[in-house]
């Protein structure tokens, strides 16, 4: 099994830890520290080692930070984790709404006369720290750079990860890592740069086509690396995780060990490029005592790793192949077990039974959200051996999982019925389902980004007074993190959607309690062909990637649009055709069924 199921945090053992700390406070002189979920690369995910949040509050989700003062511990969390965040802290931390309350106001309401805040400059970014002063501006609340006084107490703290970094072929990466570098390189030139910092893994992995196991679920390996302008690269790594690799990764790659490189950045000359919304602060003030000049830019890797080519979008396509057929044989199971016969836990290790009966899966690309009944509406749901449950009859299952295969990441979600569905739920999920089916169905001018489409998904919740607390979609890697940005549906996704690009296409709805509803299809953005009479320029669609059907007893047909009714059939159809012949019988007499027309 890649999942487990045992509870990785207890609340109890919360407040002894963060007393521990507040010692440390005292000792330092300080009267606030910050706990971020982040490592020094800025991922998502984070390695053992760094689960810094995690171990002091016992939040497990994958968002979120506190900040620690003498009388008050706030753990900020967003819509995904409200109600989980307050099953798995103590009393001893109080939950934030976030960002609804931003911590600059909140620092300056907890510390009204003034105070020193500690972080660790390697685990905030530069656009983070620099719009928390601004924040703090004359409040007296000041931020300290600080060694890490979690660190000090965290007295069996996981050694750093170490997973061997391996070589991404060709046939699934479509182009070489020295015409990415020599490419990339020359933009830099062309910009008047000198080199350009990157920190984060998936763009480093990217750019020179490895791959590491550094992270859970994620294959990427830890580093830091410095692109300059000729394209030639100076990787930050460990030199025991590149054995298999050293010898592919070509003579335009320098290596050195990662405690060389703030010594590397303070030895750059010229304008070297650092991107503040990932960089550590820490780079920044490197290049600084050194005799470089910092600009602020993107990480030139973020774009063009987001624009997937051919083959990149070949190698989606076949692994949601595999993975659809992994589903329809999971679901066609499910509906054969007697309710209250299987519980979450059977669930999520029968679904990962039929994805590894494909030889070219490497992992699961996030432990698998199911969660029955009440636990569906916990966004992030983790199960455990302690809140494992039976799938009742009467009750929604929701299902969130995905595959990382060596040539695609997939990630989907499908709601099912255990037994008959009460008439709000069957409304409900209908609601949502028109809100994909609109994205799915959607053109648009060039040049709009994600929070341009972000409400269409939400418009038939809307008109029910209804709603999601997270967005509609974020993007998706190239066997790479299966939250990959700079693109996203929603409203905070600034970026303009290009044609490559990889979304997932997920509204949801969920009533604390009760029920939660959500579906994801992954979609990636291409060109739109004219139509007769149209005005408009250049416009985009999405082509979707995912092929599994949806529950037909839980939708309401009347709700239905007739081009809905149209798109939907259209869409089981060529579910029905693309996975015809890669199922067992049981699965395609399933599937047959599933997919015939509303």
């Amino acid at each position: 099994m890649f999942q487990t199921f045992e509870a990785t945090s207890r609340p109890e053992q919360g407040p002894p830890r963060l007393r521990l700390l507040r010692e440390e406070m005292a000792r330092a002189e300080l009267d606030g520290f910050l706990v971020p979920r982040a490592d020094a690369h800025q991922g998502e995910y984070v390695a053992p080692r760094d689960a810094r949040l995690t171990w002091l509050t016992g939040f497990t989700g994958s968002a979120g930070f506190c900040a620690v003062l003498q009388e008050v511990a706030g753990i900020f969390v967003d819509g995904r984790y409200r109600v989980q965040v307050r099953q798995q802290v103590a009393e001893a931390f109080t939950p934030v709404n976030w960002p609804e309350t931003k911590l600059g106001p909140w620092l300056r309401e907890q510390l009204p006369h003034g105070g020193a805040v500690g972080f660790d400059p390697w685990l905030h970014t530069v656009r983070e720290i620099e719009t928390l002063e601004a924040a703090l501006d004359r409040s007296g609340v000041h931020l300290l750079p600080s060694d890490n006084l979690v660190d000090r107490i965290w007295s069996d703290q996981p050694a750093p990860p170490a997973a061997p970094v391996t070589a991404h072929p060709l046939e699934y990466a479509g182009e070489r890592s020295a015409e990415k570098r020599t490419r990339l390189g020359a933009e830099l030139h062309a910009a008047g740069e000198a080199a350009a910092v990157l920190t984060l893994p998936d763009s480093i992995c990217w750019l020179l086509n490895i791959r590491g196991g550094d992270v859970p679920r994620n294959p990427v390996a830890h580093g830091f690396a410095i692109l300059h302008a000729d394209g030639t690269v100076d990787l930050f790594m460990a030199a025991a995780k590149l054995s298999e690799v050293r010898g592919r990764l070509g003579d335009g790659v320098r290596l050195a060990p990662p405690e060389d490189f703030a010594d590397a950045l303070a030895a750059l000359e010229g304008r070297v490029r650092i991107d503040p919304a990932s960089a550590p602060l820490a780079v920044l003030r490197a290049l600084e005592d050194g005799a470089a000049e910092p600009v602020h830019g993107s990480d030139p890797c973020l774009l063009p790793k987001a624009r997937k080519n051919a083959a990149e979008r070949a190698g989606a396509e076949a692994a949601h192949l595999r993975d659809g057929a992994a589903m329809a044989e999971f679901l066609c199971w499910l509906d054969a077990q007697a309710p209250g016969s299987v519980t979450e836990i059977g669930a999520a290790t029968k679904l990962e039974e039929c994805r590894r009966a494909a030889p070219e899966l490497r992992d699961i690309s996030f432990d698998t959200i199911a969660g029955a009944g009440e636990h569906g509406a916990i966004v992030h749901y983790r199960v455990t051996e302690e809140t494992d449950r039976p799938l009742a009859a009467g009750e929604l299952f929701l299902v969130d999982s995905g595959g990382q295969y060596v040539d695609g990441t997939t990630d989907i979600t499908r709601t099912v019925p255990i037994g008959p569905a009460g008439e709000e739920e069957r409304a409900a999920y209908t609601r949502v389902l028109q809100g994909l089916i609109t994205i799915s169905r959607l053109r648009w001018p060039r040049g709009l980004a994600g929070r341009d489409l972000d409400a269409l998904a939400r418009m038939p919740l809307w008109l029910a007074g209804q709603d999601y607390a997270h967005g509609t979609g974020h993007g998706v890697g190239a066997y790479l993190s299966v939250h990959e940005g700079p693109q996203r549906l929603a409203r905070t996704g600034e970026v303009a959607l290009e044609p490559g690009m990889i979304l997932s296409n997920e509204p949801g709805f969920y009533r604390e309690g009760a029920y939660g509803i959500r579906l994801e299809n992954l979609v990636v953005v291409e060109e739109a062909p004219a139509l007769p009479g149209g005005t408009v320029g250049e416009m985009l669609r999405m082509q979707t990637l995912t092929y599994v059907p949806f529950d037909r007893r839980l939708i309401v047909t009347e709700m239905l649009s007739g081009p809905e009714r149209a798109w939907l059939d259209a869409y089981h159809a060529l579910c029905r055709r693309k996975l015809t012949g890669r199922l067992g019988p049981a699965a395609q007499a399933w599937l047959d069924a599933a997919t015939a027309p509303i």
